[in-house]
């Protein structure tokens, strides 16, 4: 899953500039981040449930193999319209591998393991979403967009050769009736759909992010291995607090955690308008990709504790597709805002969602 998503986020981030450099606007880049979740929106639940049943190592190596396909046919295509079928396929194939696979780990790990085990997973995705995008930007600078779409889809081949020494999963006995159970049971449970509900906001914060950097970079006159490196801060400071998250969860509740994550990424956005060179831009990045990076782990932890064990790959799918729909959502949002009132509105309106979002959590129960 790590090195799909070093694949994944220097695709992003090569989508969002390669669509300016063909003349498009913030709005066509909206829509091609949009793209990008399109599909996972409304089948990543139903992905879920087909996880849940067949296991993870056949959906993962098919996405894998899905994901390679896409990066090509960007390579190739160099257009616009090569741009949208490229981030439909490459988009929804991650989100097969991301449901797939967090939900293996949570069943190997096993309850005493979890948090821990998340946290390390959580720490290779900071890893990656730093060297993704500094391989797009600087493969951008260097041998332009075809070969850095093409060295890009070397990764997920290099993915794919780890399964052949992937362990087999214990999945819970099946209950009667979950395979007709509705989807939308999962949000009646309290305590799941209280999960949820951060989840999407943490996500928002989180996508938001590496969604408004190329923009507000390019605007500011940063060359693309500038805002590469402004977007692997981002990755270097969410690594560096999952390395310290073991302590750090020792002596704070979850959603004392989360609360305070999402508060203090509320003032980061609230601060990021007034940073237009690499040298204010960078430190920001890696302090927001800090707190921010706290959340990830924190709230896959309590999925696999509120959700019923034998529909936890549905509830990780449920979390993808409320994510999706905020990737589809709020791209194309932002992107249309942004021409008419500038960056700086989108940056503080986001401030204040995650502001509340974070007094939402902070006065949830620990959970025990």
């Amino acid at each position: 899953m790590i090195v799909s998503h070093a694949s994944f986020a220097g695709a992003r981030l090569a989508i969002s500039l390669q669509a300016l450099h063909l003349g498009g606007s913030a709005l066509t880049v909206g829509i091609l981040m949009s793209l990008l979740m399109l599909v996972p929106t409304f089948t990543a639940a139903h992905i879920g449930r087909w996880v849940d049943r067949v296991g993870y190592l056949r959906p993962t190596a098919w996405s894998l193999a899905a994901l390679v396909a896409g990066e090509l046919a960007i390579a190739t295509l160099q257009s616009v319209a090569g741009l949208a079928l490229g981030s439909i396929v490459v988009g929804t194939s991650f989100i097969v591998v991301n449901v797939a696979i967090n939900n293996a780990i949570g069943h190997l790990a096993g309850a005493s393991g979890r948090a821990r085990a998340f946290g390390l997973t959580a720490v290779g995705y900071s890893l990656s979403a730093l060297f993704g995008p500094m391989l797009a930007g600087a493969g951008i600078d260097h041998v332009g967009y075809p070969l850095t779409f093409a060295l890009l889809a070397l990764l997920p081949l290099a993915a794919g050769t780890l399964l052949w020494r992937a362990p087999a999963v214990p999945r819970p006995d099946a209950v009667p009736g979950a395979a007709k159970a509705a989807v939308m049971d999962l949000l009646r449970l309290p305590r799941l759909r209280a999960v949820l509900v951060v989840s999407s906001l943490v996500a928002a914060g989180w996508d938001l992010f590496t969604f408004l950097v190329p923009l507000h970079g390019a605007r500011s006159g940063l060359s693309a291995t500038a805002i590469g490196l402004v977007a692997g801060g981002f990755g270097i400071g969410s690594a560096l607090v999952r390395l310290a998250l073991p302590w750090i969860s020792r002596r704070v509740t979850e959603w004392r955690l989360i609360g305070i994550a999402l508060a203090l990424s509320a003032l980061g956005y609230l601060a990021f308008p007034f940073c237009r060179t690499l040298g204010t831009m960078l430190p920001l990045a890696v302090v927001v990709g800090a707190v921010l990076g706290c959340g990830q782990p924190v709230v896959m932890s309590l999925l696999h504790v509120t959700a019923p064990p034998e529909r936890t790959g549905e509830a990780v799918g449920l979390r993808m597709a409320m994510i999706g729909l905020g990737q589809t959502v709020l791209p194309l949002a932002v992107g249309a805002f942004s021409s008419a009132l500038g960056l700086a509105p989108l940056f503080w309106g986001i401030a204040a969602l995650l502001g509340v979002g974070g007094a939402y959590a902070g006065r949830r129960q620990p959970v025990k």
